[in-house]
């Protein structure tokens, strides 16, 4: 045996032998995501490069599309052919019904040595864990009912921030007037859905949002409240553009930006775009919450599962579920990113006037029961009770059906889902 080959064989021994402390660099993780928009992108970037530092290699695997409609197509799709990503992006029940199928990997020994219990809110917890144990690590926390102005335009046509509903609509009328368009969204049937979870809160409260949203009470959902939360919508249609149909979220940001439109009604993941064009959130963007709203929280959390039978190493998903998890990670993501992080502990050295406003309500919304479960993102009810819901949502916004029609439908709908 020559030199070359007794090195050769003695690097062998000494790998196959030798307890391994960190992942190699030859450990892959595949990260299945639908972070495509700049902003997104930026702050998924961070998270690559630390898993990255831990020895893990990262293989992307991103779905374009806001909403996760379509990674949850797709995800489906390589599932039922036998080839599932290492860990995939999922909101809310979502993970739960993956769970279900018996998929997930358990996270629960990466939970119990960080001590994940101790830092994530239970409202978050209860999307994380599936029958008591953790399959899936939050990266952050979203809130959806909020509203964003461009402070320029606002005071240019003599407005100010809306401190209620009926306000905002004359703000909106204020930028009609001055030929910009009131209020920028897109033809995605979520994208209305959030403006309506904040309108059926702002109408109702937390204690009627809960009875419609999460128990799903037919009574709640056929009201005159629920009425009332069409009307809004309907009024809030009227400072909508023509060419609204096939424009994706973060092009109604950028109209925003770019003073083509006063107003967006969306998460704080709008904020990003806007901090990514240069404009300061809390002075350049004004940020209120949805009129009826204020110290209430409508939440989303986006979070990672691991997949069981993928071709990623497990130790590298576990080691990609540790950073999710870390502090300073989330932190340095949530202030390119535009939300908060999960962690209740973590902090955000430099975070903006909106964001600071998110950190604040949150706790407000915790201690007095108005932390909402988003019913558009899966977090109030499952998916197939979510869709019925958004078809309902999207076809009032699309024609001229009443709002007592709407109620009416919307209890149909919610009951043949289930």
């Amino acid at each position: 045996m020559n030199i070359l080959n007794k090195l050769t064989l003695l690097a062998f021994l000494a790998a196959s032998t030798a307890i391994p402390t960190t992942v190699t660099h030859a450990a892959d993780v595949e990260v299945e995501h639908w972070y495509t928009s700049s902003s997104e992108a930026a702050a998924l970037a961070v998270v690559k490069k630390a898993v990255e530092d831990r020895g893990v290699q990262w293989r992307d695997a991103p779905v374009a599309g806001g909403g996760g409609d379509a990674a949850m197509t797709a995800l489906r799709a390589r599932v039922q052919a036998g080839d599932p990503p290492g860990s995939v992006q999922l909101l809310g029940l979502a993970i739960a019904d993956w769970a279900q199928t018996g998929a997930l990997m358990s996270l629960d020994d990466v939970a119990a040595k960080e001590n994940w219990d101790a830092v994530i809110p239970k409202e978050l917890q209860a999307f994380s864990k599936y029958d008591g144990h953790y399959v899936a690590a939050p990266l952050d926390m979203h809130r959806a009912n909020w509203v964003w102005i461009n402070t320029k335009l606002m005071e240019k046509v003599g407005g100010k921030a809306p401190e209620n509903f009926e306000q905002l609509i004359e703000l909106g009328k204020k930028f009609k007037e001055a030929g910009v368009v009131p209020l920028a969204i897109g033809g995605q049937p979520w994208q209305q859905g959030v403006v309506f979870d904040s309108a059926v809160l702002a109408v109702g409260g937390p204690d009627f949002y809960r009875k419609a949203f999460v128990d799903l009470d037919p009574e709640a959902l056929g009201s005159d409240t629920m009425v009332k939360a069409f009307d809004q919508l309907r009024e809030l249609r009227g400072l909508v553009d023509s060419d609204f149909t096939n424009r994706d979220w973060n092009l109604a940001a950028a109209m925003v930006t770019q003073e083509k439109a006063g107003m967006q009604i969306i998460g704080d993941w709008a904020k990003g775009e806007f901090a990514s064009a240069g404009l300061t959130p809390g002075k350049d963007i004004t940020c209120i919450s949805y009129p009826g709203t204020q110290g209430d929280v409508v939440f989303l959390t986006n979070q990672f599962a691991m997949f069981k039978d993928s071709k990623s190493d497990k130790q590298a998903q576990e080691t990609f579920a540790s950073v999710l998890m870390d502090p300073k990670v989330e932190a340095e993501y949530s202030i390119i990113k535009g939300n908060i992080p999960a962690r209740t502990d973590a902090s955000v050295p430099g975070i903006d006037a909106c964001g600071q406003k998110s950190i604040d309500d949150r706790k407000e919304a915790l201690a007095k029961g108005g932390f909402m479960p988003s019913m558009t993102f899966n977090h109030a009810a499952p998916p197939a009770v979510v869709g019925a819901y958004l078809d309902v949502v999207t076809h009032f916004f699309n024609s001229d059906m009443s709002s007592k029609d709407a109620a009416a439908q919307l209890v149909d709908a919610v009951a043949n889902a289930q």
